[in-house]
């Protein structure tokens, strides 16, 4: 049997090595805990209502539409005024980047045409040395000259001496290093066309943009009391509800009162026009601090050792 050890009261007793902090990596949930504080790896935090953009604000300013309000198709809410000048902004730097994407791609185009030009001259040239070569050696060999064993003791060196200059790779026999494909491939992507809308990405046109009609909630004689907005059939404050905004009208309600009172008959309950299915866009909803409205965690990656 192994003999027994003995330990004194000063001995400290060490417990496995899993559980020493800093023992092993990846780190334990202890010490993760305790170095979150730091800033040590991805960091993620609860989002409340104050971080989130009521219904009715701008997405752009991301304040309140004092103005006119404007929708797009993909259901964001901007105002008018800031939409606008975002646009005319977009247009401004995609002209300069679109000429700027012409003058590199011209230039590509003028080394393509030197290069063509120059090897269409060296293939002429070409064809003439060696039909006046073919000539030269007709009347060497005729006149027995003895140049031939030279050339070929020359050709032999050239195969195992690497380090003569003739030996030495030439750049004007590879076609002067030019490839086309690779110079097109280097240049960068073209502008788009359109400025890209600025929650969605998509292409948009200023005549994309559909006037709406918001209803905010008075109180105390307060105009637009907290940007709160109303559903212009029911009255019902819109927070993060599914809303509707019919195009022809511009009108905005709630989704529940629009399938009830406005699908059945294709009009709307507000102004009494008839509106088509292409004339519905889904507005998007607002969000709260509340899970039930969306994604309310933002987070952020920093690197970590494991």
């Amino acid at each position: 049997s192994p003999p027994e050890q003995h330990y004194d009261d000063n001995t400290i007793t060490m417990t496995r090595k899993s559980k020493q902090p800093g023992g092993h990596n990846p780190l334990t949930y202890a010490e993760t805990k305790r170095l979150k504080s730091s800033g040590y790896g991805t960091q993620s935090t609860r989002l409340t209502s104050q971080s989130m953009l009521p219904f009715g604000h701008c997405c752009l300013s991301l304040s309140q539409i004092e103005g006119d309000a404007v929708a797009t198709p993909s259901g964001h809410i901007y105002s008018r005024e800031t939409i606008v000048q975002y646009l005319l902004t977009k247009n401004r730097e995609l002209k300069e980047q679109k000429a700027e994407y012409d003058r590199k791609r011209l230039q590509v185009e003028n080394r393509r045409a030197e290069w063509e030009e120059k090897q269409q001259k060296k293939s002429q040239q070409s064809f003439r040395s060696k039909d006046q070569g073919a000539m030269s050696n007709a009347l060497v060999l005729k006149d027995g000259g003895g140049g031939g064993q030279e050339a070929k003791t020359e050709n032999s060196l050239s195969h195992v001496s690497y380090w003569l200059s003739s030996s030495q790779p030439d750049a004007s026999a590879a076609g002067d290093g030019f490839d086309y494909e690779k110079e097109i491939m280097a240049l960068p992507s073209p502008p788009p066309g359109r400025p890209p809308s600025p929650m969605s990405g998509e292409p948009l046109k200023l005549k994309q943009l559909i006037p709406i009609h918001l209803v905010y909630e008075q109180d105390e004689g307060i105009s637009n009391n907290g940007g709160r907005v109303l559903c212009s059939v029911s009255q019902k404050r819109i927070t993060t509800q599914e809303t509707i905004a019919i195009k022809s009208s511009g009108q905005v309600m709630l989704a529940s009162v629009f399938n009830e009172l406005a699908k059945p008959t294709m009009t709307c309950p507000v102004t009494g026009k008839k509106f088509k299915d292409k004339d519905v866009i889904n507005l998007i909803k607002g969000k709260s601090g509340f899970a039930a409205s969306g994604n309310v965690e933002a987070k952020k990656y920093n690197p970590t050792l494991t």
